[in-house]
């Protein structure tokens, strides 16, 4: 019979592993009695704010809307910029758009593939109002030359965590060091739903009772709206799944750093380059991505990962910059980011993962370079 598929990440396995906690969940909210936000949502926000160390947690429909809306909470729209990365998901961007601001997009560092200081500031000008920190696969951005930088000239730092669940800078976790931090709970990230699910996080009272305006047509009391907000609610079926995930996260993010060891001991010496860990971080490994020397060997790594039925995922194959939609953005020179799209591939990791499956990876990419196993 031949081996099953490995996926770069596997929602289901997670949603099998913790089933009939789940399932629980989902009937205590389907008793009733409410259906839009109501105890499900509130509890969870509570519990994953005081996960982060933060004050106040707004769950939203989305990690798009969470940009989105933490932008507009902050009184950044039409006229401003919003310095930000074109090595993302292009949702990092499109929020920025969403808000009416205008995006700026910068290059990063090549050890840990996040924002570069010196990127932001060749693009810094009188408009610039936020930076928007995307922590990359799990590891956290330079906080350490962002948090400076953004008081010496009253930028507002926006946290993007939508991959960075649990990661830690200097013994604190990622989300709680920005004006604002935002959260995917889409189905691959760390912390998962079965289906779209956001949330911003802050200690500013204010901003948090802004955020909760605008998620919900500016009422405060229903049917009066103080001001134009959005319809961009947190799902109780999904606030219920993610208090329960919760619960599980940091034994999850210990096997995550289990395989991640596994890959870098068996994996060192290879001619690939291995994930980075900057001092004073803690890399969650919500991807695990090696580089290549160019994109012929990736490309061809691939294909030799799925003959053996290995799913490898490349994350990301296009910078922003470079996408049709985004051609006329402002940006600076990229030549890390645009070397990155050529060269990187995400191997295999999810905490389901069986040592057995992870050293299939890994005598599959020896195999690759003809080492023996």
């Amino acid at each position: 019979m031949p081996a099953p598929n490995l996926l770069t990440s596997d929602p289901r396995a997670g949603y099998r592993a913790l089933a009939t906690e789940i399932d629980a969940a989902i009937r205590a909210v389907l008793d009733g009695p409410a259906y839009v936000l109501g105890e499900a949502v509130s509890r969870f926000e509570q519990e994953f704010t005081a996960y982060c160390g933060a004050r106040h947690g707004v769950g939203v429909n989305n990690g798009t809307d969470a940009i989105h809306l933490a932008l507009r909470a902050l009184g950044i729209g039409a006229g401003h910029e919003v310095i930000t990365v074109a090595h993302t998901a292009v949702a990092t961007v499109a929020a920025i758009d969403m808000a009416g601001a205008t995006p700026v997009l910068a290059d990063v560092d090549p050890p840990t593939r996040t924002i570069s200081r010196k990127a932001v500031e060749a693009l810094l000008g009188p408009r610039t109002k936020a930076i928007i920190a995307v922590h990359l696969y799990g590891h956290p951005a330079d906080l350490g030359a962002l948090m400076p930088l953004c008081e010496e000239h009253g930028l507002a730092l926006i946290e993007d965590c939508a991959q960075a669940h649990a990661a830690e800078w200097k013994g604190r976790r990622v989300g709680s060091f920005g004006r604002v931090a935002t959260f995917s709970f889409y189905p691959t990230k760390n912390l998962g739903a079965i289906g779209d699910a956001g949330m911003v996080i802050t200690s500013d009272d204010l901003v948090a009772d802004r955020l909760r305006l605008l998620r919900q047509y500016g009422w405060r009391t229903p049917q009066h709206s103080e001001l134009r907000g959005w319809n961009s609610r947190l799902d109780p079926l999904q606030a219920a799944i993610l208090s329960v995930k919760l619960r599980h996260l940091d034994a999850q993010t210990a096997r995550r750093r289990e395989i991640a060891a596994r890959y870098g001991a068996q994996l060192k010496g290879l001619p690939l380059s291995l994930p980075t860990v900057a001092d004073d971080c803690t890399h969650v490994y919500h991807l695990y991505v090696i580089e290549l020397a160019d994109q012929a060997e990736r490309d061809a790594l691939r294909a030799h990962l799925a003959a053996n039925a290995i799913m490898a995922g490349i994350h990301y194959p296009e910078p922003v910059h470079l996408q049709p939609a985004y051609a006329d953005v402002k940006h600076g020179p990229m030549p890390v980011s645009e070397r990155l799209a050529r060269t990187v591939l995400s191997l295999p990791l999810y905490p389901e993962m069986t040592d057995a499956d992870a050293d299939r990876v890994i005598a599959a990419v020896r195999s690759f370079f003809n080492i023996k196993a």
